[in-house]
């Protein structure tokens, strides 16, 4: 396929909104901004001859993410207009389907677990999602093929993928397992990236199975008073990360991931790497954490020393950093905040080394500490960044200034704690009690 010809013969795409209309594939006030995606991915669409389709999507989907003005649902709109031009509207389907990793099919259709497994790790590692999306995606599909089995009878390890199975095990979820709108629609992106990246095909009406849809809560948030009793019934390192995550409004996995060059005391900042979508940006440290966190780096030398004189590996570096610089990872400014007591194995390179903790650490050490504070409330760590966001709202923080500390995309994530913090004013009083 010529694509600069296709890109030429298309710039007026008034036809494909017409064609969604007409199909009512999307809604009226949708159209104009599906034809908006398309025409600015003709636009912007890397002009590499040697790319596929897909591998152009692929380069302007990630190009629209590393801007930071992207939410994940303008992304999934995007990604679905594109789709639907060349799939539908086009009908140019084979050059859609992820070309780099294909698994063997069988004569009788059917394809290998373990190969998809194997091959969903490496799609997933090429495209660099993170480890724990790995480890989620991955156990996704475990359970996709165990559910196969169990409806087939078959303990062979081969199986028929279509559409209709994939769509099938999603509604079961939803009708025989009752699981979570957030857990299914979890599974449910696993099996999109299995579907598209691995087997190569598209599910077109996967849509039209039972999907979960998720209500709007309120999060949980803690009183300034409960807050601090929280606190006081907390010791040690995991005092001092709850004291790090409610003072600047961290993501757990945030916490546990600092390093050392990430702590700025001069100016009261810490930096979060890579964060959720793989964003940078700084939050506040707050004064009351810096004694016990230059203690604490007191003796993260000593450990560090240690390891050194050990000839251990040293810590894990992030991308091809490892390649580009082959000893940072032995020098202390790149030491996790928070390094595990116990040694282990990279589950990527194979070495031995010293990991973060496990956030499963700070997450027991908080419901231990609400239920010693007596704190009726389901708290977990993701409470505490809750808790940062109202009370930052309580002191008259602007809303804007929040949503950088917190690293929402879009302010409207953020005015969701405009609707907690009026309960933690001064209530109206009833005309009852003015009689």
């Amino acid at each position: 396929m010529d694509f600069n010809a296709l890109r030429d013969n298309d710039l007026n795409l008034s036809e494909y909104g017409e064609f969604l209309l007409r199909q009512k594939l999307v809604s009226e006030k949708q159209a104009p901004f599906m034809v908006k995606w398309v025409r600015r991915f003709f636009e912007e669409a890397s002009a590499d001859h040697t790319l596929t389709l897909a591998d152009r999507m692929n380069v302007f989907l990630e190009s629209l993410e590393k801007t930071g003005r992207i939410d994940d649902w303008q992304l999934t709109q995007a990604e679905r207009a594109l789709r639907m031009y060349f799939v539908n509207f086009r009908k140019i389907e084979e050059p859609m389907k992820a070309p780099a990793i294909a698994v063997n099919t069988r004569e009788d259709g059917k394809v290998g677990r373990d190969e998809v497994i194997e091959a969903l790790r490496n799609r997933l590692r090429v495209r660099h999602y993170s480890y724990r999306t790995e480890q989620t995606y991955v156990d996704w599909v475990q359970r996709f093929f165990s559910y196969l089995a169990d409806r087939s009878n078959d303990g062979s390890g081969f199986y028929v993928v279509q559409t209709s199975e994939v769509r099938d095990f999603i509604a079961h979820l939803a009708v025989k397992r009752r699981v979570a709108a957030s857990t299914q629609n979890q599974a449910f992106n696993a099996m999109l990236f299995m579907a598209r990246e691995i087997l190569g095909f598209e599910p077109g009406n996967l849509a039209d199975g039972v999907r979960a849809k998720r209500g709007k809560r309120l999060p949980v948030v803690l009183s300034v008073a409960e807050m601090r009793e929280l606190l006081e019934s907390m010791t040690g390192v995991q005092r001092l990360m709850a004291e790090l995550i409610y003072g600047g409004g961290l993501r757990v996995m945030e916490c546990v991931r600092l390093r050392v060059k990430d702590v700025d005391f001069e100016n009261s900042l810490l930096f979060v790497r890579g964060g959720k979508g793989d964003k940078d940006r700084s939050t506040l440290l707050s004064e009351r954490a810096k004694p016990l966190l230059k203690e604490h780096m007191g003796k993260l030398k000593n450990l560090f020393e240690k390891d050194r004189a050990a000839g251990l590996a040293g810590v894990f570096m992030p991308d091809a950093l490892e390649r580009k610089y082959p000893k940072a990872g032995k020098e202390f400014g790149w030491q996790w905040v928070f390094p595990s007591e116990k040694l282990s194995m990279d589950p990527r390179s194979g070495l031995v080394r010293r990991h973060h903790v496990s956030d499963m650490m700070i997450q027991r050490a908080v419901k231990a500490a609400a239920n010693a504070a007596d704190i009726m409330k389901p708290v977990s760590v993701h409470t505490l960044r809750h808790s940062f966001a109202t009370h930052m709202l309580l002191h008259g923080v602007d809303l804007r200034q929040i949503q950088e500390y917190l690293g929402h995309a879009n302010v409207e994530t953020t005015m969701i704690y405009t609707h907690v913090v009026k309960d933690f004013r001064s209530p109206a009083v009833s005309p009852a009690d003015l009689l």
